[in-house]
């Protein structure tokens, strides 16, 4: 179709499609690009001349057949961006200068931060000589069969497929085919074959898929036809999509993950109001749901609308800190395998990034660098006593700041921001790294802490009285290993182990090397309490008796050993993969997927388990959940291809421990173990 639309990002309310707002002047300090077709030039600028400023769009059904209409733009439900229309303005680089955005990104303030893999792409494109091949494609490395050799017309003549031939030429050397369709068998051959049981995974995953407006945009939470009562698991959530995005990516299908990060994109600048107030600009949502209703004056025809969750609805009405940073992580994940940069560099896209960091950096009362947020702000969504400073949100904080410093694009509108990142990575891992982290060391040490120290200078800098150690903790801590705390607050350290925080600490490097190796080998001495028959414990232990009662308000779903009170859920399984591959233990991973596969299916893909051993079904689990058939067949994917999870997990950035804020006082006030911890991370 030859008609166009532009979108752009505008305040929105949930009562409509999508409302796209535009000027002459954009939200983004940009004006729209003058479009080299004519005719869609002069049906923009007719739209753009019109009074009103906000376009409604449907997605009407009739026949069958869904299309996008707004006004008079009808938008091509094939092109996969957000800026659509005919012509070369449809590329997703549509909104973006004509920069070199290599020669920019990151280097500028962060040296060696710009990765050398986006100048590498995909499909191996080479140009031999200008007669002869021009393009040789080898499709899909040696497991292609059979090779495909593409001939391209040169001037007047035209080179024609030679099948009968085993050997070319390029440039004068003779190569054998025949010796590539052999690498092409041998690796045809060494091919693990898809069990049974992971074909079953993927139709359930392909079945759980939502469309809106004819694309794919995500995955349900849980997709159990015998569920009467859904409740919002018939909902896209955006921490939940993660496994099954990339799950997709790993299998070669991106669409859907380029789809889900651009609409959710585009819920971010929702207005967002619980009881009169609004929360600050950025907050991403934490699910939607694509419903239907009836078109007013059109018979037979119905309208697909977008509806947003950001907490106003949710238990507790808990806005979901961790979303942005997910999106933020999942951006980097799409970029790195589909070599697809252009995404990350639309204005939308940095603009998106951006809020979320203002939203995550701004000023505030606090004296740590950590995030403070209320409980329930996270995968544990009810009331479990991680109010404060819980470690999940700290490590999926550090990761998503790792991502933005890779991706922003770096000029006078971001450097400012760029520099806050960077002290922030700076303060963010050696607090973690210095009070989180416990061993038996650490703990013998705390035991013999003094109390009340009033001093620039004082060893117990939270006033943590020795008594707080649990009596489990004294017997359970191995001699080799340790772990990072669930949570630090004056006068408060909060001894459980919390999973995901653990795994992600190792995953994007906030613990040492050496931390988290011994992360590692913590989970593998204790296998048989954060293991057992299903991997893996949310967190251990449980809340039981008196201390469940007053923690979670004597939540009936929260029981001991069950849901987020030390209950086992399979979704963890991906991350714990990612994290063993990271640091050279596949085995180990292997060792849980073996577990789970034995009992996923025949429990019908259950939410999570209960019991201290994780050998029930949990008692209010969802059955066909998404993110546990995904996280398996994530962590199939990353144990079968490990040079694809070296591209989902971050290496130490020695350049981070050279700085640190403290650097930057004057004054002789602030002391500083950065030096030791750089040499002990080095060890």
């Amino acid at each position: 179709m030859s008609t166009s639309s532009c979108i752009g990002i505008s305040t929105m309310k949930p009562c409509c499609g999508i409302v796209i707002g535009y000027k002459s002047s954009s939200l983004f300090g940009f004006s729209v690009p003058k479009l080299n077709n004519p005719v869609i030039h002069n049906n923009l600028s007719k739209s753009l001349s019109k009074s009103a400023h906000h376009r409604r769009f449907h997605c009407h059904s009739v026949n069958n057949r869904s299309r996008i209409i707004g006004n008079k733009s009808v938008v091509n439900l094939n092109r996969r961006a957000f800026n659509v229309s005919d012509s070369s303005w449809g590329q997703s680089k549509v909104f973006t200068s004509h920069v070199d955005m290599d020669h920019i990104r990151g280097v500028l303030v962060i040296p060696k931060v710009s990765s050398d893999i986006r100048n590498h792409s995909i499909s191996v494109e080479s140009h031999i000589n200008e007669k002869g091949f021009e393009n040789i494609y080898i499709q899909g490395g040696l497991n292609v069969n059979p090779l495909m050799i593409q001939k391209i017309e040169t001037g007047n003549d035209v080179v024609k497929e030679e099948h009968k031939s085993s050997r070319i030429e390029i440039n004068g050397t003779n190569v054998n085919i025949d010796y590539l369709k052999g690498l092409n068998e041998t690796a045809s051959k060494v091919e693990r074959e898809v069990s049974e049981i992971e074909k079953e995974a993927w139709k359930f995953l392909q079945g759980a898929i939502v469309n809106y407006c004819g694309n794919p945009v995500g995955t349900v939470a849980a997709n159990d036809p015998a569920d009467k009562q859904p409740l919002n698991y018939d909902q896209v959530f955006i921490r939940d999509f993660v496994p099954s995005a990339l799950a997709f990516l790993l299998n070669g299908d991106a669409e859907i993950v380029k789809n889900f990060l651009l609409y959710t994109l585009q819920l971010q600048s929702w207005e967002k109001t619980v009881d009169c107030y609004s929360p600050g600009q950025g907050l991403m949502p934490a699910s939607f749901k694509v419903r239907t209703a009836p078109l007013d004056g059109s018979d037979g025809a119905f309208e697909e609308v977008l509806d947003p969750d950001f907490g106003e609805s949710a238990i507790g009405r808990v806005a979901p800190v961790d979303s942005g940073l997910w999106w933020i992580i999942l951006l980097r994940a799409y970029g790195r395998i589909t070599s697809d940069y252009a995404l990350q560099e639309r204005i939308d896209v940095q603009t998106g990034i951006r809020l979320i960091l203002n939203l995550c950096l701004s000023d505030g009362f606090d004296m740590f660098p950590t995030l403070l947020v209320t409980d329930g702000s996270c995968m544990i969504d009810r009331r479990m006593g991680i109010h404060g400073h819980p470690l999940e949100i700290q490590a999926l904080f550090y990761a998503a700041l790792r991502c933005a410093r890779e991706m922003l694009i770096v000029n006078d509108g971001t450097k400012n921001l760029v520099a806050a990142v960077n002290n922030r990575l700076s303060a963010l891992s050696f607090h973690i790294r210095e009070y989180y982290w416990v061993d038996m060391k650490k703990i013998n040490e705390i035991y013999r802490y003094k109390t009340e120290e009033y001093s620039t200078d004082a060893v117990n800098k939270f006033n943590i009285y020795p008594d707080q150690i649990p009596s489990w903790l004294v017997d359970w801590i191995p001699e080799e290993g340790g772990y990072l705390i669930g949570n630090l607050q004056p006068a408060h350290m909060d001894f459980r182990f919390f999973t995901l925080g653990n795994l992600w600490a190792i995953i994007s490097s906030l613990g040492t090397i050496k931390q988290n190796e011994g992360i590692l080998n913590l989970i593998e001495s204790k296998w048989d309490d954060l293991v057992a028959h299903m991997p893996l414990k949310i967190c251990y232990p449980a809340l039981e008796y008196e201390e469940w009662h007053i923690i979670t308000g004597s939540d009936p779903k929260n029981t001991p050993w069950s849901y987020h009170n030390g209950g086992s859920w399979p979704t963890l399984l991906w991350q714990f993969t990612l994290a063993c591959v990271k640091m050279g233990r596949p085995e180990l991973a292997q060792r849980a997927v073996d577990l789970a596969e034995k009992r996923l299916s025949l429990d019908q893909w259950p939410e999570y388990y209960d019991t201290r051993s994780g050998r029930f079904i949990g008692k209010q689990s969802r059955l066909f959940q998404t993110w546990t058939i995904a996280g398996f067949l994530t962590s199939k994917k990353l144990l079968e291809n490990p040079e694809k999870a070296s591209l989902l997990f971050w290496d130490e950035d020695y350049d981070l421990l050279e700085t640190c804020v403290c650097a930057l006082s004057k004054t002789s006030r602030k002391k500083c173990s950065r030096i030791a911890s750089r040499s002990q991370n080095r060890a």
